[in-house]
């Protein structure tokens, strides 16, 4: 008997149950280098933080890029202009709803590419990947 979870999984377009592991790896790379997990997946304001992780008492806000290949610039490449607006709009949100202005805060970005279906996936942790402005220090 498969679980629901495994059954949900499976019913993904292949492209994301990729994203979906990409994100689980990501976790656990961050994890292991001491942070802390607060939310995953965590939506408001009309947008979604990947993970929301804390290390330090500093919040990190945290995008997971997953790619295949370097088609059109590679995972980097897709956080691009209006991906950046929308992970503020949603940080802003964030500090808000759990009352954290206070708090040092950032954004990084972890991609997480491969280069075929047997090669091993290369994750890169970018830290401060971009430094917006919210009306504060950050």
């Amino acid at each position: 008997c498969r679980s629901l979870a495994y059954n949900r999984q499976m019913s993904l377009p292949k492209h994301h149950r990729f994203g979906r592991r990409a994100e689980w790896a990501a976790l656990l790379m961050l994890l292991m280098k001491g942070y802390r997990l607060r939310h995953r997946n965590w939506r408001g304001a009309g947008a979604e933080l990947d993970l929301v992780m804390q290390r330090r008492g500093e919040v990190v806000f945290v995008e997971v890029k997953a790619r295949s290949d370097e088609l059109f610039g590679g995972a980097i490449a897709a956080a691009g202009r209006e991906k950046r607006r929308n992970l503020v709009r949603a940080a802003t949100a964030y500090l808000s709803r759990y009352g954290l202005w206070e708090r040092p805060c950032r954004f990084d970005l972890v991609t997480v590419e491969r280069r075929g279906r047997l090669k091993p996936w290369r994750l890169r942790h970018i830290r401060h990947f971009f430094r917006p402005d919210l009306g504060r220090q950050v």
